[in-house]
């Protein structure tokens, strides 16, 4: 029995903060030289499956197109990829984490002074979408016939990342009651019980004003860049990604124009006597 158990009056040793040794988590096992080959075949697998979406467009995918540039037979390819959807899924999934790693990385890059790191995150957005075009029609172009992503797969995870960099961005600074208390045109009561139903971690989380905020900014946003991939902005030249920058600038001016300051949040949300 410890002293303590005892009913010692002496002094009771202070409690480590430091988590015990038995209690940490067992580091994880390196992975074996099979798994370390594997992964290396998967990357050069995906990286084939970009060169071939490069030359042929995204619509020509095929594990026997893939298997051929790779010198490989299909049967060895299925031992990565069962099927062209799990391949597809795979490719999907990275193009979306690069999209989001480009953005992050513009966000964090900021030093002009005066440029909202929101206005920098679109600016990434558009970039790695124009030098990638056949990979942001991939991921945003006609969806490839009989394929269907799974349901909360990898690649609906991909996007929630992508999509939580522009929330905190374009939010980041405002509360709750300001987001909910946002100026927008009102919402049919069809509409805000479908945002009801939105995942908590994804769009759910915010008030609906914020999601019709955030969709319809993203919207703004995309339907520029989709323009200009897509060659219909060429009449501009060099200068697409001035316009680009200016209509961003217009576009987050508007929508801090309608979240109303903290004080008057609150007060619009506290009940009539």
């Amino acid at each position: 029995m410890s002293p303590v158990e005892a009913g010692s009056t002496g002094p009771t040793p202070p409690a480590s903060s430091e988590p015990s040794a038995s209690s940490a988590p067992p580091a994880p096992a390196p992975p074996t030289l099979r798994e370390r080959r594997r992964a290396v075949a998967v990357r050069e697998i995906l990286s084939a499956a970009e060169d071939h979406i490069d030359r042929e467009g995204p619509h020509s995918l095929s594990l026997r197109a893939v298997a051929r540039g790779l010198g490989m037979t299909v049967q060895a390819l299925y031992h990565y990829f069962p099927s062209r959807d799990d391949l597809v899924t795979a490719l999907i999934t990275k193009a979306y984490d690069d999209l989001a790693d480009a953005v992050q990385v513009a966000v964090d890059a900021v030093a002009e002074p005066g440029l909202s790191r929101m206005v920098a995150a679109a600016e990434g957005y558009r970039r790695w979408a124009v030098a990638n075009p056949e990979r942001f029609q991939l991921i945003y172009g006609a969806p490839l016939r009989h394929y269907a992503a799974p349901t909360d797969g990898p690649t609906t995870q991909a996007v929630r990342r992508m999509s939580a960099i522009f929330e905190r961005e374009l939010f980041g600074g405002s509360t709750t009651e300001q987001l909910a208390a946002a100026d927008i045109p009102p919402l049919s009561p069809a509409l805000l019980e479908e945002l009801e139903r939105l995942p908590p971690d994804g769009l759910g989380s915010l008030p609906p004003p914020a999601v019709a905020i955030i969709l319809s900014a993203w919207g703004h946003m995309h339907g520029l860049v989709a323009l200009e991939v897509f060659g219909h902005t060429s009449f501009l030249d060099t200068h697409q990604a001035e316009i680009f920058r200016i209509a961003m600038h217009t576009m987050l001016a508007d929508i801090h124009h309608r979240i109303p300051p903290a004080d008057r949040a609150v007060r619009a949300r506290k009940p009539r006597p």
